[in-house]
């Protein structure tokens, strides 16, 4: 059984950006193309409906072609179990009422046990501070919280 990842909205983001002369931008979005072009086979991919209404938002182009890419994933379903781990999410660690849908993502990718979270949401997803409090909290609640990464980090050897 191959590994699980869960695809956070800003990987998909990174896949379809436009150029820009911000040059981490840019590498980051190149680490992304790498990792979907080489690694992201070797796994089992999972989206939640969260992940489709983010990238639905904006420009309707770039939107249609981000619905695009992720039109073949298994869907998560955020049920009461994700509900209740994300609103603990959110008042018990450092993460802000506007992320929200940040905790989310997370809550889905810990309740159904996946290995690891892919984001570029350094933030309040891939951020060490608030990853130690959602271990605790995970934890607690009888879960074990996937290993929050970017593609620079699961791009293997």
């Amino acid at each position: 059984m191959s590994e699980t990842v869960y695809i956070e909205t800003s990987i998909v983001g990174y896949l379809t950006i436009r150029p820009s002369n911000n040059l981490i931008l840019m590498a980051n979005a190149e680490a992304t193309r790498e990792w979907w072009g080489t690694r992201r086979s070797q796994f089992t991919l999972y989206i939640s409906q969260v992940v489709l209404d983010e990238v639905a938002r904006g420009d309707a182009e770039i939107a249609t072609r981000r619905l695009e890419i992720l039109q073949d994933f298994s869907l998560l379903a955020v049920n009461e179990a994700v509900q209740d781990l994300a609103a603990q999410f959110l008042t018990k660690s450092s993460l802000p009422p506007k992320a929200a849908d940040d905790a989310l993502h997370i809550a889905v990718a810990t309740v159904y046990g996946l290995d690891y979270l892919l984001t570029w949401n350094c933030r309040h997803i891939a951020n060490a501070q608030i990853q130690k409090k959602l271990l605790q909290l995970s934890n607690d609640a009888g879960y074990e919280l996937p290993t929050i990464c970017t593609p620079y980090e699961l791009m293997g050897e």
